[in-house]
């Protein structure tokens, strides 16, 4: 019998509400996209409200911990296990300088990963850029979304985006204070756009034909935040940190079905924190963020 390999993600939203399900929200969507939209979806029982969860981050701990005690905990998991454990075992001599590193792709989770522009704000090369970033991905804190390959048209952005393991840790490395500061802060829709991302992917890996999962943005300014694969389908995601959805929000979609007339596009998702599921336009529909 061969054995499993198992990457352990922080805590899943079912997993923080304590909520046993057979299938998730996203596997009921991508095997069946219209009874999905047409049936009644429930929310999961949070005792956190958004912004402290994404503050709080995901860490096993930080259910637990009481809010005064979560700037400490960061702290030391930073200190510990990244500027130290990740640093020696790459052998990166420049404690502080590396510091600086991880708290820059804290800053820039959720955008397209530049290793020029990196390298620049710091100060190092951009293979050194890429070096660390590989660093940070070998020991589960960051990951990168490709950007979708089947790019016939020479306007489509071929970078991928970076996201940071844990919102809890971008909080920190950004010096938010308090969840009550977080709606305010200039990283808000980035925060809130890595956790949604961050808890696609967990759901996806528990799935036993997994997903791929892709961005896709045009440089005239038409995107994707994320575009699922299976079984010869593409489901569009977009993630909007706001309570206010309009039909506007849903053209990235419509470019995407513009851009490609052959693929088979499914009903699109917008993903917000909003109180239900409801039609945003004839085949696309925005859904709440904490769905069981």
């Amino acid at each position: 019998m061969q054995p499993a390999l198992l990457d352990l993600e922080g805590f899943s939203l079912p997993e923080i509400a304590e909520v046993a399900s057979e299938q998730s929200w996203l596997s009921r969507w991508l095997e069946n996209p219209d009874l999905f939209t047409q049936t009644s979806q429930h929310r999961l029982a949070l005792l956190t409200t958004l912004t402290e969860q994404l503050w709080r981050g995901f860490l096993p701990e930080a259910k637990f911990l009481p809010l005064d005690l979560m700037t400490d905990f960061h702290a030391s998991y930073q200190r510990t296990y990244i500027e130290r454990d990740v640093r020696l075992l790459s052998d990166i001599s420049d404690l502080q300088q590396f510091s600086r590193f991880v708290r820059l792709s804290a800053a820039l989770a959720g955008q397209e990963v530049n290793y020029s522009q990196i390298g620049r704000d710091i100060g190092i090369t951009p293979q050194t850029a890429k070096r660390w970033l590989n660093v940070l991905i070998q020991a589960f804190e960051w990951f990168e979304v490709p950007a979708y390959s089947n790019n016939v048209i020479k306007k489509v952005s071929d970078k991928p985006k970076g996201y940071f393991a844990d919102t809890g840790q971008i909080c920190y490395s950004q010096m938010i204070s308090s969840h009550q500061a977080l709606p305010s802060h200039p990283l808000w829709g980035h925060v809130f756009e890595n956790a949604v991302v961050s808890e696609i992917r967990k759901l996806a890996m528990l799935m036993p034909t997994p997903p791929r999962l892709y961005h896709w943005r045009i440089y005239s300014g038409a995107e994707c935040d994320l575009v699922l694969e299976r079984d010869g389908k593409f489901f569009p995601i977009e993630i909007k940190a706001k309570t206010q959805i309009t039909r506007n929000d849903a053209r990235g979609f419509k470019s995407f079905r513009e851009n490609y007339p052959t693929l088979n596009v499914q009903k699109g998702l917008i993903i917000a924190p909003v109180d239900k599921m409801s039609a945003i336009t004839e085949d696309d529909y925005v859904m709440p963020w904490d769905l069981q």
